[in-house]
């Protein structure tokens, strides 16, 4: 028997997708609503069994709390997170918040799916290494954020620590590229390393990580290229 669900993402494109895929597999999708601050009254006045939730940054200050006016109002709701490969700690607040389960946003429908009959099911929907990671972090507090942030800037080089700096300060590839002197495409090969040796998906994930670890205010100035 399909799940009766709401899906709701930042992105009214993405969550349009995912309830068009999860239709077609049998599920009934009440609504598929963006962004998520709006779209969590729609989650209470619906009462689905469950609610896939879609979030960008799951390590933003308030990320997961949607989910918990969800489950003061309608406990009975089973949330999903949908969101990019956090870190334990992400996953632990995710948790902590009421959700029924964590899925990555790279996951195939089918992962989705399963997710979803699961967390109906009462059971955690989250891959075992994702929660082990979880209960690691909860166990083994991680390092304060300016260990953290001196941590991750030993992970990047020196023309790369630049490139986090340009991102942060909202600079596109285009003008990145100009301010160091080199070709668009190496200026985005730069910007894929840093979110990869980071472990984040986006740009805006990269300068809300480095911002909250103080990464940046461990970063020397140096001469910089006018664009």
């Amino acid at each position: 028997m399909g799940v009766r669900l709401v899906v709701v993402d930042e992105h009214r494109l993405l969550a349009e997708a995912l309830a068009s895929a999860l239709k077609l597999r049998g599920h009934r999708v009440l609504a598929a609503a963006a962004p998520v601050a709006g779209a969590v009254d729609l989650v209470i006045g619906r009462a689905p069994e469950v609610c896939l939730l879609g979030t960008a940054a799951p390590a933003a200050p308030g990320a997961f709390e949607p989910v918990v006016r969800i489950r003061r109002e309608r406990p009975q709701v089973a949330v999903v997170v949908l969101g990019p490969v956090p870190s334990p700690r992400g996953i632990a607040a995710a948790f902590a918040a009421g959700a029924a389960g964590y899925v990555r946003h790279d996951e195939r429908i089918e992962g989705v799916e399963r997710a979803l009959l699961k967390a109906r099911a009462g059971e955690a929907a989250v891959a075992p290494l994702l929660l082990q990671g979880a209960f690691a972090e909860l166990l083994h507090p991680a390092a304060r954020p300016d260990d953290e942030g001196q941590r991750l800037l030993r992970l990047l080089t020196r023309r790369e620590v630049e490139v986090l700096v340009r991102v942060a300060e909202g600079e596109d590839t285009r003008l990145i590229a100009a301010g160091m002197g080199i070709a668009p495409s190496t200026a985005r090969t730069h910007v894929q390393r840093v979110l990869m040796k980071l472990g984040v998906g986006s740009r805006l994930e990269a300068a809300a990580l480095a911002a909250r670890t103080g990464l940046l205010d461990r970063v020397v100035p140096g001469p910089r290229r006018a664009p």
